[in-house]
């Protein structure tokens, strides 16, 4: 995928802030401290489009990203974070759901989830969730590069097992050091930016 242009667009905490233009939206989500700002960074070839916060839990509206003006990222608020306030939590939860089971121009979910750790409750979680919905989703492994080659099968296998992934569901190893799955992941969102 050849990127020519990505900016950021807006901050949503509801329909009446989304796009209205119709254009297929990739939403990206999982738990605070995946590395989903690294991971669209470096599918967009832009080393600050999103700021890396040190503080997880730090998204807390659905940003819209527009690229090539075809097509938005939508970076929604990370889950499994302790430290926000239970009301927060409760507010995220019904915009995501609103989002998740009401968005017709989400086209794909991309679920990130960390190759070095089993998936947590909450990544299961959203990924049964994800599945009622019968969302397509591609599930990314990020921070590959954290761990020896020879343990990937092994983290993959968990992986696998823990989230109940099928044999055509897709897992991609991923990279924001290296870049390592960024063309896997273009490739996997292809059929999904039309």
């Amino acid at each position: 995928m050849k990127i020519t242009q990505a900016d950021y667009l807006i901050s949503a905490v509801g329909p009446a802030q989304y796009p209205t233009n119709g254009l297929p939206e990739i939403a990206l989500a999982g738990r605070s401290n995946v590395g989903k700002s690294s991971f669209i960074n470096k599918m967009l070839n832009r080393r600050n489009l999103v700021r890396i916060s040190e503080k997880p839990g730090k998204t807390q509206k659905l940003n819209y990203f527009i690229i090539n003006n075809a097509f938005y990222f939508v970076d929604v608020p990370g889950y499994g974070y302790a430290k926000v306030s239970k009301k927060d939590k409760e507010a995220w939860g019904r915009m995501l759901e609103a989002y998740f089971t009401e968005r017709e121009a989400l086209s794909a979910v991309v679920h990130l989830v960390d190759l070095r750790h089993p998936p947590s409750k909450e990544d299961i979680q959203m990924h049964e969730f994800l599945a009622y919905y019968g969302h397509p989703v591609i599930t990314v492994a990020t921070k590959a590069d954290k761990i020896p080659k020879s343990k990937y099968q092994k983290h993959k296998q968990i992986i696998v097992h823990d989230l109940g992934l099928k044999a055509d569901d897709l897992l991609i190893l991923f990279s924001s050091f290296n870049g390592m799955g960024k063309e896997d992941a273009w490739r996997a969102l292809d059929p999904f930016l039309n």
